[in-house]
Order: C-alpha cells, then sequence, then structure tokens
C-alpha cells in the first residue's frame, strides 16, 4: 500500500509575515487614505461656504427701489404682498392709506419737480446724493418707503439667522442687544424718521434719522428700515408706537431680505 501524502493546510497571509515586502504597499494605503480625508474636508468646508450664498440666489429680487424705472418718470413701485398679507399686524387699510396715498403723493411730487430739468435724467440714488430742499425730501421717501415695503413679510419676524445673525452677535452683542437698541431708536426718534439697521464697510450698527434723511446720505449700506412717521402706524395703533415697533420685530421683519442684502454688501 501506498502511503498517503499528507497536505498541510493553508497558511492565511498577513502582511506581517513579510514586513519588508509589505512596505510599500502600506505607504501606499496611507498615503490615499490622506488624500481621501482632505478631498472631503475640502468639499464639505466648500459646501458650508457656498450654502447661504446659494440659498440668497433662491430667493426672489426684490422690487427694483426705483419703482421699476432707473430714472424718471419715477413710479409707484407695487407692493411685494397682498394689502391684507399683513393683518392683523398691519391692516389693509394702513397700506391703502400709506401705500397708495402717503407714497404716491411723493412719486407724484418728485416728476413734477424733476419735469423737464436735467435730474430728470438721474438715478434715484444719485439725484438723492446731491439734491437739496423739496427735491431732496421727496426723492428720498421715495427711496426710503419703497425700501421700507421690502422689509417686511407675512409671518416674518423672530430672530435672523445666517451671516446677519452673525454679524449681529459680533458687532452689537447679539439678538437681545439689537432689539433693544433698534427698539430705543424707533421709539426715541421725535416727531417723524425712520429707525435703521446699517452697515459701514461690513460693521453693523443701529440708528435713526429725521424726516427724510436715510442712511446712504452717511456712507451708510441700509439693511432693514422702520417707518416711524404717526402715518405709518396711527390707524392701526393710534398713539401706541411701543405696540407698533413690538409687532414690527415680532411678526413683519422679512430676515431673509436683510441677509440678501448683507450678503451683497
Amino acid at each position: 500500500m501506498q502511503p498517503q501524502k499528507v497536505i498541510a493546510p493553508l497558511q492565511r497571509y498577513s502582511p506581517c509575515d513579510h514586513p519588508r515586502s509589505s512596505e510599500p504597499l502600506m505607504r501606499e494605503i496611507s498615503m490615499r487614505r490622506r488624500e481621501f480625508l482632505r478631498t472631503t474636508a475640502a468639499m464639505t468646508t466648500g459646501l458650508v461656504l457656498s450654502s447661504f450664498a446659494n440659498a440668497a440666489e433662491e430667493q426672489p429680487t426684490p422690487p427694483p427701489i426705483s419703482g421699476g424705472n432707473p430714472v424718471g418718470p419715477f413710479t409707484l413701485p407695487d407692493l411685494p404682498y397682498a394689502r391684507e398679507a399683513l393683518a392683523p399686524h398691519m391692516s389693509a387699510e394702513t397700506l391703502d392709506i400709506h401705500h397708495g396715498k402717503h407714497h404716491q403723493a411723493y412719486v407724484t411730487s418728485l416728476n413734477k419737480l424733476v419735469a423737464g430739468k436735467a435730474e430728470a435724467t438721474q438715478t434715484l440714488e444719485a439725484m438723492i446724493s446731491t439734491a437739496e430742499g423739496p427735491l431732496f425730501n421727496h426723492a428720498a421717501q421715495h427711496w426710503n418707503h419703497s425700501f421700507f415695503w421690502t422689509c417686511m413679510k407675512p409671518d416674518g419676524g423672530g430672530k435672523p439667522t445666517g451671516p446677519l445673525a452673525e454679524a449681529i452677535n459680533r458687532d452689537i452683542g447679539g439678538y437681545d442687544a439689537f432689539r433693544k437698541m433698534f427698539s430705543e431708536a424707533a421709539m426715541g426718534q421725535f416727531g417723524s424718521g425712520w429707525a435703521w439697521l446699517v452697515s459701514t464697510q461690513g460693521t453693523l450698527s443701529v440708528t435713526k434719522t429725521s424726516n427724510a434723511d436715510l442712511p446712504m446720505k452717511h456712507g451708510q449700506v441700509a439693511l432693514l428700515t422702520l417707518d416711524v412717521w404717526e402715518h405709518a402706524y396711527y390707524i392701526d395703533y393710534r398713539n401706541r408706537r411701543a405696540d407698533y415697533v413690538a409687532a414690527f420685530l415680532d411678526h413683519l421683519v422679512d430676515w431673509e431680505a436683510a441677509n440678501r442684502r448683507f450678503i451683497a454688501g
């Protein structure tokens, strides 16, 4: 009888069994792992940095401040919402009077003032930068009101988010500090005027202006405003300006629009 051959069991290969031959392979694996981690980190960072810009691009563009015409004759811009959409915090009656009567009167008077003159070929912003007296007042009030309508939306208010919220934290000390400062500016404006959140070379602050005055005359970029002329709130709030200011901040502010303005610089 022939003796049976004994077959040795298969041995599992391990790089540790041949340390010298496995070193190039292990180095390549390590290099590919580091390259994968770097690529993943770069892609994640890019997505985070672009997220707010992409969100801003997806938002609808606010109506032009000039009411549709870059130069005169100027027209009353449409509201970016239905007249009843801001109720009960701002009634359709208030918008009928404020937008349809007061703002329209500024536009009508402005067109009369520039008719047949060189100013008729200027943009609204160019006119504001050089005009004085009645021409400045009507041009600036047209700009102020057109801007104000775009600072509100139905179901707005509350705290901001995104880059603007971060800038408010950095420059003003957080939303609570902003709310206090903005309310004080709106309440502390004697007579007629405006409360503003503005940017000066990227730094935020709260300010107020009298009558038709506005941030662009002072080298500032307007991000948000509240009209505190009595015709803006007297139908709904009578002499309770504090309630009007609170309703604006709690229920009407369009922080997305303010964010887009801040991102745009």
